[in-house]
Order: C-alpha cells, then sequence, then structure tokens
C-alpha cells in the first residue's frame, strides 16, 4: 500500500512518484504514463523544460482516474523566472497539461529574477490556483535566504540524491525549515556501478528484491519523496512494489557510508553550466 507524507502546507502527496525526464518522445510520454498510472502512481512530476507536458495531459485524461487523485507537478524554467514570467509560464502549463489547477508548481532551477517569480507562486497558491509551491536544485543557502525572504516557504526542495550523493546536508536543512526533500535521479541515471554496488546486492538478495528497489525504501524510510523514472512496465511495476519489507537501522547506516560526497550542500554550481541553463529556451519544442 503506498505511504504518504504531508506536507508543510498540509497537502498530503504520495512518497513515491513517477518523473518523465528525457522522455521526449510524445506518443512515448502519453503511454508510459498511462501506464504508469495503471500500474497505481498518483504523483506525476514533469516540467515546462521537458517539453511534454501536453502527453502526460492527455494520459491522464485518458487514464480515466478521478483528476483529484493524481498529484501533478511541473516546474518553472529559468528564462521565465520572473514576476510577469511566472504568471505567464502558469497559464501555459495549465493549457499544456489540459487541467483546471496545477498540484505543486516548483522553481526549477535558482537563477534569474527568482525572487519575482516566487512572489507571483505566492499569489497563485493564495488564489487557490496550486495546492503548494515549492523549488527545485537549491542549494542550502538559497534555500534558506529564499526563506527567510518571502511570507510562504516552500513544500518541497526537489535535488538529485541517491547513495553516491545523499546531500545530508540540504536535508537537514530542509528538516529544520520543514521543508521536504525530494529526489531525482534516484538510481545515479544508472551511473558509477550503482546497480553493482555489492552493499545494495546483497541486501537485494536478503530481501527478494532489485537494487532500485532497496534504494528507493531507504529514500522512503528516510522520508524523502522519489520519483523513479522508467519507460519499462515491469520495473514501473517493480519500483513501486516497495512498502511489503523495512530495511533495519544497520542496513540504513550500511547504506549511509555508500555516500561520495558527504559535504555536499547542494548543486554542482559552475560558470558553463549556469550559462548553459540559460540558453536552453522551452519555445525549442515548438520551432
Amino acid at each position: 500500500m503506498m505511504e504518504t507524507r504531508t506536507l508543510n502546507n498540509g497537502l498530503t502527496i504520495p512518497v513515491l512518484g513517477f518523473g518523465v525526464f528525457q522522455i521526449w518522445d510524445q506518443e512515448e510520454c502519453e503511454q508510459v504514463v498511462l501506464e504508469a498510472l495503471n500500474a497505481g502512481y498518483r504523483l506525476i512530476d514533469t516540467a515546462a523544460v521537458y517539453y511534454n507536458e501536453e502527453a502526460v495531459g492527455r494520459a491522464i485524461k485518458k487514464s480515466g482516474i478521478p483528476r483529484e487523485e493524481i498529484t501533478i507537478t511541473t516546474k518553472l524554467w529559468v528564462t521565465d523566472a520572473s514576476y510577469e514570467g511566472a504568471y505567464k509560464a502558469y497559464e501555459r502549463s495549465l493549457q499544456k497539461l489540459g487541467v483546471d489547477y496545477i498540484d505543486i508548481f516548483l522553481i526549477h532551477q535558482p537563477y534569474n529574477d527568482y525572487y519575482g517569480a516566487w512572489r507571483a507562486m505566492e499569489e497563485l497558491y493564495d488564489a487557490g490556483k496550486v495546492k503548494a509551491i515549492g523549488v527545485s536544485n537549491f542549494s542550502t543557502g538559497r534555500l534558506t535566504d529564499l526563506i527567510l525572504n518571502h511570507r510562504i516557504k516552500p513544500v518541497i526542495n526537489q535535488i538529485e540524491q541517491h547513495p553516491y550523493r545523499q546531500q545530508k546536508k540540504q536535508r537537514e536543512t530542509g528538516t529544520h525549515f520543514d521543508v521536504a526533500t525530494e529526489a531525482w535521479s534516484p538510481f545515479n541515471q544508472g551511473k558509477d556501478g550503482i546497480f553493482d554496488e555489492p552493499v545494495l546486492k546483497e541486501l537485494a538478495e536478503k530481501y527478494n528484491k532489485t537494487v532500485p528497489q532497496i534504494i528507493l525504501r531507504w529514500q522512503t524510510q528516510l522520508g524523502i519523496i522519489t520519483i523513479p523514472k522508467s519507460v519499462h512496465v515491469d520495473r514501473m511495476k517493480q519500483n513501486i512494489a516497495i512498502f511489503d519489507f523495512q530495511l533495519s537501522e544497520e542496513e540504513l547506516t550500511l547504506i549511509e557510508q555508500l555516500d561520495q560526497a558527504p559535504e555536499s550542500t547542494g548543486p554542482r554550481e559552475h560558470r558553463t553550466l549556469v550559462e548553459n541553463l540559460h540558453n536552453i529556451s522551452i519555445d525549442q519544442a515548438n520551432k
């Protein structure tokens, strides 16, 4: 049975959702989201810059599942990070998704005029046009600064988080401010041999689970919301079947020792990354 998490504004959402990053083909995206919904997922994570909001919206309609039973997250891109831009981006995402409201609206990256964007998002929340607002890829410092200078604090900070990059300092900051941590790339995109990690393989064998299932269970037991992605139905079903076992405290500690970036306070920020993010236009898909 799916576990849930109540966010700091009272909104309750599943602790495990389905992400659609890099599912560029529209027909494929629509199909995999529909399959994910049929498999039991009720938290769907997309973004303007993923170029697939329309496909997500079509799948939700086609599923026949009542709208109120599905939590939709989408994100505001860097080029729209301003007071006026946030309003325009909200309306565009609403139209593409084909819905009357957005459940969770996130600032995708902490660049451009994200202070102005946050003020607009506060107003959207006050007006009931979004059920919750949050951020993505905010470092400990930027998250703290945003909270200290605004009326409404984020419900979520969505960050890269997996056994090799555990983001303990960011999670501690989130706990301090009652901001939930949500993990993107929970499997490290399969890199650095994570699926062959001996500790994870031994736990998978012990519990008759897959390594991805061990990772997802570890995250959810830590109180982390997680959004794995797969285009394969069998893996979707495996990823959601993680609530019938419990890792011990000793096993959680074993996984904790796998962290390869224990001093990390957030995203790897450097000049070329920020320049590249500013050069990505959400209008590219329409050209």
